[in-house]
């Protein structure tokens, strides 16, 4: 029986009874839905009530009023296109109407108190 010739880089023929040790192939996953679902953008002013009214508080109530006039913009924009931020629309206008009225509790009992201060004679006692 001949051998074959000495193959010095490995070109040759391999040994048929090597065991291969290869890896199992990959597992790929088939999305098969069609194209994938993609949400509406988002309204704008929906997004400005919510910043509006979220600096309210720090803001004595100025950008409140705000708040609740692009709250009610984006609500009827969203009915209108169909955007998205209703929820944000709802929580700027929430907001907004809060902050607005605790505000303007505080600024009449603020005024009410000069007034009886002023009303008393200004005595401290």
């Amino acid at each position: 029986m001949a051998q074959p010739p000495y193959d010095p880089y490995g070109y040759g023929q391999q040994d048929p009874y090597a065991q291969s040790y290869s890896q199992p192939p990959a597992v790929q996953h088939h999305y098969y839905g069609g194209s994938v679902p993609v949400a509406p953008p988002t309204n704008g002013m929906a997004t400005a009530s919510l910043v509006c009214g979220l600096i309210g508080f720090f803001a004595c109530g100025l950008t409140s009023v705000l708040a609740v006039i692009f709250g009610h913009v984006s609500l009827s924009q969203i009915k209108r296109t169909g955007e998205g931020g209703h929820g944000m629309a709802v929580t700027g206008l929430i907001l907004g109407y809060l902050v607005s009225a605790g505000w303007l509790i505080f600024w009449i009992f603020y005024i009410l108190g000069i007034a009886m201060f002023a009303a008393s004679g200004g005595s401290t006692y």
